[in-house]
C-alpha cells in the first residue's frame, strides 16, 4: 500500500436515521457504514471535507482509524450515494478487507488511440461495457484499464479478452462481453443506400431503352 494512503479517523454514531444523519452532514461529518464479513456493519461518520476529497479524486483504499475497535484498519470503498442533484457525496460504505486477500472489484475501462479506418469510412465508436470486474488484492486495483481502438474498424469488435490486464489482475467478467463496436452513422447508412438506388435506377432506364430500340 502506497504511504500516501489517505486516513480516515471515524467516529460512532449513536443515533441513525434520515434525521440525525441530516445532522451529522450539517455539522461537517459524513455518515459511512463499514461492512466486516462475519461481524455487524458499524454505522460511523467520518470527516466530509477529507473524505470527499479522497473519494473525488478516484481513491478505492482507505486506512481508518476507530477509537478502541481498530486502528488503521484497511478499507476499501464500495459505495457512494449523492443528493438528488446527483452533485454532492451525502453517504458512503467501505468494506474491512485485508492486503493478503483478493477481492472482486470494477475497474473503469478509458478508451486510448484513434479508430481511423472507422471514422474514414463513416463510423463511430461506441463503448458498450464501461468497467471491468476483476479479481485483485486490493492495494493492486488499477486506476483504470485501457481499451486501444486504433485497430478497430467496422468489422471487428474490441472484448474483454482482448483487454491487456496488469500483473495480479484476473478477468471476472465474461471475456467474450464486447467492450467496444463500430457502426456506420444513420447519415453514412442513407448515402450509401441512395447511392444504390442510383446504381438500380441507371440500370433500369438502359434496359428499357434497348427494349424499345428492338420494338
Amino acid at each position: 500500500m502506497r504511504e500516501s494512503t489517505p486516513v480516515l479517523s471515524a467516529s460512532k454514531r449513536e443515533r441513525l436515521g434520515t434525521r440525525y444523519s441530516q445532522r451529522e452532514r450539517e455539522a461537517g461529518r459524513l455518515p459511512i457504514v463499514v461492512y466486516a464479513k462475519g461481524t455487524e456493519p458499524l454505522s460511523l461518520s467520518v470527516d466530509a471535507r477529507e473524505a470527499k476529497r479522497a473519494i473525488n479524486k478516484g481513491e478505492k483504499i482507505f486506512r481508518m482509524d476507530l477509537a478502541g475497535v481498530f486502528d488503521k484498519q484497511t478499507v476499501l470503498l464500495k459505495d457512494v450515494q449523492f443528493d438528488f442533484l446527483g452533485t454532492e457525496i451525502v453517504h458512503a460504505d467501505f468494506a474491512r478487507v485485508s492486503l493478503d486477500d483478493r477481492i472482486r472489484a470494477r475497474v473503469p475501462i478509458h478508451l486510448v488511440g484513434e479508430a481511423k479506418e472507422v471514422s474514414q469510412n463513416g463510423g463511430i465508436t461506441e463503448q458498450r461495457l464501461m468497467a471491468l470486474k476483476v479479481l485483485v488484492k486490493p492495494g493492486a486495483i488499477p486506476d483504470g484499464i485501457d481499451a486501444d481502438i486504433t485497430d478497430l474498424t467496422l468489422t471487428t469488435t474490441i472484448t474483454a479478452a482482448d483487454l491487456v490486464l496488469p500483473a495480479g489482475v484476473e478477468l471476472v467478467t465474461d471475456p467474450e462481453q464486447a467492450v467496444v463496436t463500430a457502426e456506420l452513422t444513420r447519415a453514412a447508412v442513407t448515402a450509401r443506400n441512395e447511392g444504390d438506388d442510383s446504381e438500380g435506377g441507371d440500370g433500369d432506364a438502359e434496359a428499357a431503352g434497348d427494349g424499345d430500340a428492338e420494338g
